[in-house]
């Protein structure tokens, strides 16, 4: 086993894979509302088409970063991957603190029934509009995948290993969904979230530092490190917003 396996390609694989399970079930409950109120055609059809287009982006965008050099690269990456990263982790957070309500997939699911259903015109005309619906939410989440796959992949070249992790996710969440027909509430998307966020993070620190030439210390074990220290704090900041009155009042 490489010796940076538990210090950067499982990391990097396990951001990708979670982060993917987030952004796949909430595509499949759109997805899920579209087959089940005009039919699994206009779904399957805009799911494929979404997907396609991703997998074009991924194809474009992965190899065309080996043109540019690596500290470049690793500070562009590094930037964009901090911000993304502590976006994810002050929602989660807030969240935890109850200060943001949760994301409720059962609401999300009734609420694009009731609008697909509400809509009234042509079959074909309701049949496109259902397509197209279940291409944008499939084309907009899985943006989020694509760039975090590229992101944490290309600072150490490992864009296939976190393609893998993300496609894991996407047959994973699939596999359940159809099983079980309907939209995965029990998944702790705000855990996930929050754990996606602290890895983004610690990415993001990692490679803007590398980017800039510093030598951290240990090399690649300061990943983890960092991926520790966001932790800790962003479980110390939930528990602040928690108690403190300005904060529930936010």
């Amino acid at each position: 086993m490489p010796a940076d396996f538990w210090t950067v390609l499982f990391p990097a694989v396990a951001a990708a894979f979670l982060a993917s399970i987030v952004e796949v079930v909430e595509a499949f409950t759109i997805v899920l509302a579209v087959g089940t109120t005009r039919g699994w055609k206009p779904a399957v059809a805009g799911t494929a088409s979404a997907l396609a287009v991703l997998g074009l982006v991924v194809l474009i965008l992965g190899p065309a970063l080996r043109f540019v050099p690596i500290q470049a690269l690793q500070l562009v990456v590094g930037v964009l991957l901090l911000l993304f990263g502590m976006g994810w982790l002050r929602k989660a957070v807030l969240r935890s603190a109850d200060v943001l309500p949760l994301h409720d997939e059962l609401e999300a699911f009734a609420a694009e029934t009731a609008d697909l259903a509400g809509q009234s015109g042509p079959a074909r005309t309701l049949a496109w509009i259902a397509g197209i619906a279940a291409f944008k939410a499939v084309l907009l989440e899985g943006l989020e995948v694509a760039f975090i796959v590229v992101a944490v992949g290309a600072g150490k070249g490992l864009l296939w290993e976190a393609s893998f992790g993300a496609l894991a996710a996407c047959l994973l969440v699939l596999c359940v969904g159809m099983a079980v027909h309907k939209p995965l509430a029990r998944v702790p998307e705000n855990t996930l979230k929050f754990g996606v966020g602290v890895m983004l993070s610690a990415f993001g620190v990692f490679w803007t530092g590398e980017g800039l030439g510093i030598e951290w210390p240990g090399a690649d074990l300061c990943l983890p490190v960092l991926a520790v220290v966001f932790l800790a704090v962003g479980i110390l900041l939930a528990r602040l917003a928690r108690i403190t009155p300005e904060g529930n009042a936010a």
